[in-house]
């Protein structure tokens, strides 16, 4: 599957598009549409992976998301964790790390997903 062209790609997300309105949850594993469906989504999958990867979440991304989700500031959380506002911009921009201490505080602050934090 290494080899897969864009009109390979191109085809194969137009045959997606066809194929969903034809398979549900409720649609045997077996039926040929489903099948059909999960071949072709691999390699829309396989290519993507290669010509458009997805990098991995900084912590700072992380931050960013979750404080725009809470509607608060940077200000606020270098508040609450006890550092200074220049010290919550540079873990934003990714240009330091908490210290474990620190990033637990963020963590519980920010209500992050300890897996989404320890996978990165």
């Amino acid at each position: 599957m290494d080899n897969i062209t864009k009109i390979q790609y191109e085809y194969a997300l137009q045959r997606i598009e066809e194929l969903l309105p034809l398979v549900h949850e409720d649609t045997p594993f077996d039926d040929p549409s489903s099948v059909e469906l999960d071949i072709v989504s691999d390699i829309v999958e396989h290519y993507e992976q290669i010509h458009y990867p997805v990098d991995k979440p900084t912590f700072g991304s992380l931050m960013r998301e979750a404080l725009f989700e809470m509607g608060m500031t940077s200000k606020e959380l270098a508040k609450q964790v006890g550092v200074s506002a220049s010290r919550i911009s540079d873990y934003l921009h990714d240009k330091s790390e908490p210290s474990l201490s620190t990033t637990r505080l963020i963590v519980n602050i920010l209500k992050l997903s300890p897996q989404d934090v320890l996978a990165i």
